[in-house]
């Protein structure tokens, strides 16, 4: 009988038995349908003691939401030490099984190991809960689940970019508050 079959391999059964890895932290990415209600809840109880939450709202059929999702998932290794919770919302249909499909398989491979929800309403609820037209939307909480900043495209003249997010996010964990909106 092999070392590994002696050794390692009744070690592996026994790691993973218990639960842990081998690999380091975990990077499983999963999609949790959520209520509007219920995704403020979640922010609100604040976990992780974060001191401040964004959710990024996008959708698979949204090119900008995809193309600046990268961002989100930077923003998330850099600050989250810091004090910053990261979690994606996709606002896709939760009835339309090829569209979750899709989005959980976009998710993972931009290894989007924050929490990442879908909206379990009716499809268009979302827009509506959110007060929002378009996406993508990206929203600040603070540690008590406020909603202290958010960035839309409703407006054209007044596009953001995910530079002017990580800007605010940046100011805010460093104890200067929010800088000015564009104008």
């Amino acid at each position: 009988m092999s070392l590994r079959r002696r050794f390692v391999a009744p070690m592996v059964a026994l790691v993973a038995a218990a639960g842990l890895s081998l690999a380091g932290p975990s990077e499983d990415v999963a999609l949790t349908p959520v209520s509007y209600n219920a995704l403020l809840a979640r922010i609100a109880k604040n976990p992780t003691k974060a001191k401040f939450t964004i959710v990024d709202a996008w959708s698979t059929v949204c090119a900008p939401c995809k193309e600046n999702f990268p961002h989100l998932v930077e923003m998330n290794k850099k600050y989250a030490a810091k004090g910053l919770a990261v979690a994606s919302l996709t606002l896709d249909d939760r009835d339309d099984k090829k569209a979750v499909a899709e989005a959980l398989k976009f998710l993972k491979a931009q290894k989007a190991t924050f929490p990442n929800y879908l909206m379990d309403e009716e499809a268009g609820v979302g827009f509506d809960k959110l007060n929002i037209n378009a996406i993508p939307a990206v929203f600040v909480f603070g540690p008590d689940g406020k909603e202290i900043r958010r960035f839309t495209m409703d407006d054209p003249d007044n596009q953001f970019t995910y530079d002017e997010v990580e800007a605010a996010v940046v100011s805010l964990l460093d104890g200067k508050g929010l800088p000015k909106p564009k104008k």
